[in-house]
């Protein structure tokens, strides 16, 4: 597998209040892969009185029994805002993945995306593993979810991308890989001059032509992974509706997805279809970006 993870950067947002599942989480994959753990946390220049204590905690977290075995350091970086220190720091030690926790809202304990964790799918120099599920990886479904017909302005390369990760996770982690895709049906109406909808008169079959000139395409792609027919989940609709019920049917914990450019300025915008869905998974996501 081309993809390989060596150096692993934990983003640590409060080092008293760590989420157990991101530190599992990042153990089992470096067990796996035989990756470099660095455990980073960034605190405001404003707040340097508590530089003492926030470095004994990090030290704390470090020597953890979860890390047994493990090549694991420590990083404080007094730096402003979080997410750049992050991104500043991954740069500098070539992480190969960062792994950052998401927050919980007391709400029904509906895990949201903060500012931090946009800013990080942003400018992160490399894949961002977003960890929100609570439960522990055991033979893990990793769906990737892929845009055969580049209708969202994805890259073309990057859904070989998205396949080839998901397949490396899947096998790491002992589980298997699936692909997902969603298409809309064919319009079968427009607005009229007024604003009424004019009905269109399509042939009998065409709907079902459609949908088999997606299968035809989407199999195209997915069978160059060596994902197999039956992993594979074509659905009819609205990504994110289709994509949170696949991933309920299939028991998805890990969804592998793209953030692609949106703008002429100088970042990088997730989609806004992304942005829909990734507060509703509810299972991890792992975010590949196009290379530059």
């Amino acid at each position: 597998m081309s993809w390989k993870i060596r150096r692993i950067l934990v983003a640590i947002g409060d080092p008293w209040h760590v989420p157990p599942a991101q530190l599992r989480k990042a153990a089992q994959l470096a067990n796996a892969v035989g990756a470099h753990l660095e455990l980073c946390h960034a605190i405001h220049p404003a707040n340097a009185q508590q530089v003492g204590a926030a470095q004994a905690r990090m030290e704390r977290l470090g020597s953890r029994k979860v890390f047994a075995g493990l090549d694991v350091r420590t990083c404080l970086a007094i730096d402003a805002p979080v997410h750049d220190a992050i991104v500043r720091r991954a740069s500098l030690i070539r992480a190969d993945l960062i792994i950052a926790a998401t927050a919980s809202h007391r709400r029904g304990e509906r895990l949201w995306l903060r500012n931090t964790d946009w800013e990080l799918i942003r400018h992160a120099p490399c894949p961002l593993l977003l960890v929100k599920a609570p439960r522990r990886w055991r033979a893990p479904a990793v769906l990737a979810s892929v845009d055969p017909f580049h209708a969202r302005a994805k890259p073309a390369q990057l859904d070989p991308r998205l396949l080839e990760s998901a397949t490396a996770f899947a096998h790491w982690l002992g589980g298997k890989a699936h692909a997902f895709h969603a298409y809309l049906p064919l319009v079968a109406a427009m607005p009229g001059a007024m604003g009424q909808p004019v009905a269109l008169t399509l042939p009998p079959d065409a709907e079902a032509v459609h949908g088999e000139n997606v299968r035809r395409t989407f199999d195209a792609l997915v069978a160059r992974s060596g994902i197999p027919a039956a992993r594979r989940h074509l659905r009819m609709g609205d990504v994110p509706t289709q994509l949170v019920a696949t991933v309920r049917r299939a028991r998805v914990q890990i969804v592998v997805m793209g953030a692609v450019s949106r703008s002429a300025l100088r970042r990088l915008f997730i989609g806004s279809t992304a942005e829909h869905m990734l507060d509703r998974l509810p299972c991890d996501v792992l975010i590949i970006k196009p290379k530059t």
